[in-house]
């Protein structure tokens, strides 16, 4: 289906999860079977038992940086609000999506603020980047200076807007990362694998299922709607992302013995069927790079064979992408049945199952 109005359905506002579970394994769990197409309901607790010996449950290792920034106008004392996309490593210069009051001037200051509304360092616009964004200079002794750094002393957790405004609460910091984050450079967080607890992911290895990472950085326009008419016309972005020579192997030989990979999120998903369609015919390899890779109907899915994915918003990338894994029809019923059960939305909503 090319028609993007195909993606979209209702969504209760009040179905869209405003607060993580305190205990992350106690969220529910939609399973969707294709090949008999049913819908069960189970929590993710019951993850291991859903699985069997033999397969492999990949999960995307990126790690959320603290990158939403708050700062004034040096020239006006106006609020100013950025989110740091990445860093140029020749120049040292920041792309930051910001957004104030009036229209900035290149060459304009902003003063950033810390944690507790201090005033901390300068943040210079030097330029107009694609895409909207500021190319901007952090005033400091060395213009190479690591953004991480910075970012981890002044930074806030970039939740998106539809959780609380995207202000951050005691708690986010923590419960907005997987417990498997290692590579830093997300500007969001996989949220599927939010769900996992180091006693889950035991119970999953005690099943006999094995576990392989890949690293894909999510950026900010995973989320945003599509808002062509076709899907033919719509833009893809592009992130980074890389499936390392252990996960290829480990995807072979489960492959081989019988069993099935599970990808935990549709950012997993991207990275492996990504390299999977880099490599020879029926092949996997280790690659990485960005991808700008739309999963649409009629995708031939070289590597993936199950997903645990969270409820997505309509008319997204997101949608398009379930909806290619198991079936326009019966992606549809699962959603409504998820709405009518009551199962709670987005990044820190509930999970669905597909097998």
């Amino acid at each position: 289906m090319d028609d993007a109005d195909g993606y979209d359905y209702s969504l209760p506002e009040e179905l869209i999860a405003q607060h993580g579970l305190e205990q992350r394994d106690q969220a529910r769990l939609l399973v969707v079977r294709r090949d008999s197409s049913t819908i069960e309901h189970r929590r993710i607790l019951d993850l291991p038992d859903l699985l069997a010996p033999g397969d492999l449950v990949v999960v995307n290792d990126s790690r959320v940086v603290p990158a939403r920034l708050l700062g004034r106008r040096a020239a006006t004392g106006g609020r100013w609000e950025g989110l740091f996309l990445r860093q140029d490593p020749e120049s040292g210069d920041w792309q930051v999506l910001a957004q104030t009051r009036g229209r900035p001037l290149i060459g304009e200051r902003i003063s950033l603020l810390d944690r507790e509304g201090r005033d901390t360092i300068g943040l210079r616009l030097v330029g107009r980047g694609l895409g909207g964004t500021w190319l901007c200079r952090p005033e400091v002794e060395e213009p190479r200076s690591s953004a991480k750094s910075i970012l981890e002393r002044i930074g806030r957790v970039p939740l998106p807007g539809y959780i609380r405004g995207g202000d951050e609460q005691p708690g986010d910091i923590d419960r907005y990362q997987t417990v498997f984050a290692r590579q830093a450079g997300s500007a969001a967080a996989p949220t599927a694998g939010l769900h996992f607890t180091t006693g889950l992911l035991e119970s999953v290895e005690a099943r006999g299922v094995g576990r392989a990472s890949v690293t894909l950085h999510v950026g900010i326009d995973t989320f945003r709607p599509i808002t062509a008419a076709r899907l033919d016309d719509h833009p893809m972005h592009s992130e980074w992302c890389e499936c390392p020579t252990g996960t290829a192997d480990s995807i072979r030989r489960t492959k081989a013995e019988g069993g099935r990979v599970v990808a935990v999120g549709t950012t997993a998903v991207r990275t492996l069927e990504t390299a999977a369609l880099r490599a020879a015919p029926g092949e996997i390899a280790a690659w990485a790079g960005s991808t700008d890779l739309f999963i649409r109907p009629g995708w031939p899915f070289r590597a993936v064979d199950c997903m645990l994915t969270n409820f997505h918003m309509p008319r997204t990338t997101l949608m398009v992408l379930v909806t290619a894994f198991a079936g326009r029809e019966l992606i549809r019923r699962a959603y409504e049945e998820a709405i009518r059960e009551r199962y709670r939305f987005l990044s820190y909503g509930d999970a669905m199952l597909i097998v």
